[in-house]
């Protein structure tokens, strides 16, 4: 497949079409029915979770929120492939990813509500925290496959930077170090089209971001990140790759934020409507809703009758979330060392200070 799909040839692996119609059936990844329902399942509740988190900080429930609406596809293929024992070591735009993994919504409003507790993640086996310093995250997950390869595990990293990481130096330190020892990393680029207002075109004059791969000795791979079944293939392949000891390997999932950068964005101001409505054209879950009604999977009714469920089910989370408690302020001093360095210390009582004079103010 890596050689068919050589980002060289700037070919796209892409196994449906817009409209759910298998176009490469050599493609189509080895799943059941079953497993295929349950992915659309699990993307439809998340895009609804995150439709409904946008609403909530539109009401001032919940701080900035980076939307994934668009870009469901892209999570909900490494779900299908990453297992209990794999890492997965995000970005900010993988709620569907992260609920496979063993997150919580609960824990996810929490984290974009403030709380320390949102980022423990209980019952999240191998979940490195959220990182929002833009591509950080990739020199740990490239540090976290050299153990894997050292001790020889059987395990996989799953690391996610979207196209404007590209441009730091942590995405080349990363993909350097994990390409020279093999380290069994699969990096995923969620090229959105937009690394906030900067389009991908000022971004690299590179032809597409998967041929960066190359200068470092590691496979690369271009999908259509909307297309759920292209992800999937692409993701097995890397993974199978990547455990059998042969390297890393970088997926360019080409995708596009449906939504705003962040709720604090406006991309009214740097897209164009035609621009968006070309791009609804793609649409993740429409193309697979479409692909499983013609399979008799799926139905118009079937899918009003289970939003009201989930509709339900994300605001019992979120609920649960506000009904948290109130911050404990010492959590905003006591995580960054082990013993409390005086500066800090200085810092605490003088914001305490400041509280007592604001209550009696």
């Amino acid at each position: 497949m890596f050689k068919t799909f050589d980002p060289i040839k700037n070919k796209t692996l892409r196994v449906i079409d817009n409209e759910g119609k298998i176009i490469a059936a050599k493609w189509m990844p080895e799943l059941t029915d079953e497993q295929i329902l349950k992915a659309y399942k699990d993307m439809l509740f998340a895009r609804q979770a995150d439709l409904m988190t946008v609403n909530y900080q539109r009401q001032g429930r919940i701080y900035t929120y980076p939307p994934n609406y668009g870009q469901e596809a892209v999570s909900g293929a490494v779900a299908q492939v990453m297992r209990d024992d794999d890492w997965l070591v995000p970005a900010f735009r993988e709620l569907g990813a992260y609920l496979a993994k063993g997150a919580t919504l609960q824990e996810m409003f929490m984290y974009f509500m403030g709380y320390e507790d949102g980022s423990i993640f209980k019952n999240a086996k191998n979940f490195a925290p959220i990182s929002v310093p833009i591509a950080s995250q990739l020199v740990h997950a490239a540090g976290i496959g050299y153990e894997i390869k050292y001790k020889k595990k059987d395990q996989v990293v799953y690391t996610f930077v979207g196209d404007g990481g590209t441009s730091e130096g942590e995405f080349h330190e990363a993909l350097n170090f994990a390409a020279v020892w093999d380290a069994p990393v699969v990096f995923i680029i969620q090229n959105n089209q937009y690394g906030i207002s900067t389009p991908v075109s000022v971004q690299t004059k590179s032809q597409n971001l998967a041929v960066k791969a190359i200068a470092y000795g590691m496979k690369g791979i271009k999908v259509d990140g909307n297309d759920f079944f292209a992800m999937t293939k692409a993701v097995q392949e890397a993974s199978e790759h990547a455990k059998s000891g042969k390297g890393p390997v970088l997926i360019e999932a080409v995708t596009y934020r449906k939504g705003a950068h962040t709720t604090s964005d406006d991309p009214t101001k740097y897209r164009t409507k035609e621009e968006e409505q070309e791009w609804d054209k793609t649409d993740p879950l429409n193309r697979f809703k479409k692909y499983l009604v013609e399979k008799k999977l799926w139905s118009d009714k079937e899918e009003k009758k289970i939003l009201p469920e989930y509709k339900k089910e994300i605001d019992r989370h979120f609920v649960a979330a506000e009904n948290y408690g109130e911050y404990p302020l010492d959590d905003v001093f006591k995580f960054l060392y082990t013993d409390k360095p005086d500066n800090l210390k200085s810092q605490q009582v003088e914001h305490e200070r400041y509280l007592k004079w604001k209550e009696g103010k």
